[in-house]
């Protein structure tokens, strides 16, 4: 057992919040609160200037957002680990932390055990997962995946390749939501480029994608 204090920075945007984590990381043994951020930004300033173990990360904050927080930390100080702490238990919150490098999620229901568990986990370089989180992941990795479809050389009418990947997905019936999932998107980012096929391709609407996909040899046409 090492003596060393593991060293946390706190991100939240709610002050009662902040105060709240601030008390109860204070009773936690070998553990120790070194600042606390209002905002991802911040919290990327905190962990350059403090260079904790370990940030209890809230997602929804203002100026940079969680995920982009965390993947800014973890690209610059990779001996600083994330654990995302929020309201939000869905799949578009989820699975962008994950691929930004969080090495624990959990629910702001969680009582001071498990936060502290999280803690010491991530100082350890283990992975620690709310119960209803490791079941989302598992549901997610039984749910059958899209068929990969091949890409042109040269895509036309100057689509990218992630809004392609996107058209790809719409013309195999997936939903924004599910298609977010797939490429560890946000919502948000989904109907971006979705906006963006649509005023690249001319379609007024997801029907039109497809049959421009089709058109195009984006997409393999069904057998007959």
């Amino acid at each position: 057992m090492t003596s060393e204090s593991i060293r946390v920075v706190l991100a939240d945007d709610q002050r009662a919040v902040r105060e709240g984590l601030t008390m109860l990381v204070g009773l936690l043994d070998g553990i120790e609160l070194v600042a606390a951020a209002s905002d991802g930004q911040a919290a990327i300033d905190l962990a350059r200037s403090e260079r904790p173990h370990v940030v209890l990360m809230d997602l929804r904050m203002p100026k940079i957002d969680g995920v982009e927080a965390t993947r800014t930390i973890r690209a610059e100080l990779p001996e600083t680990q994330v654990v995302i702490l929020t309201t939000y238990a869905d799949d578009e919150s989820l699975f962008p932390a994950l691929q930004a490098g969080a090495l624990g999620y959990l629910t702001k229901d969680a009582g001071s055990d498990e936060i502290e568990h999280a803690i010491r986990a991530a100082y350890a370089g283990q992975t620690h997962l709310d119960p209803a989180i490791q079941q989302r992941l598992v549901a997610a990795v039984l749910t059958p995946t899209p068929i990969a479809q091949p890409q042109p050389d040269e895509l036309p009418d100057g689509l990218t390749p992630r809004e392609t990947d996107v058209l790809q997905l719409i013309a195999q019936g997936f939903s924004n939501t599910e298609i977010a999932q797939r490429l560890y998107l946000s919502s948000a980012t989904v109907k971006t480029h979705i906006n963006h096929i649509f005023q690249k391709t001319g379609a007024r609407d997801r029907a039109q994608a497809v049959t421009y996909a089709y058109r195009n040899n984006l997409v393999n046409h069904p057998e007959q």
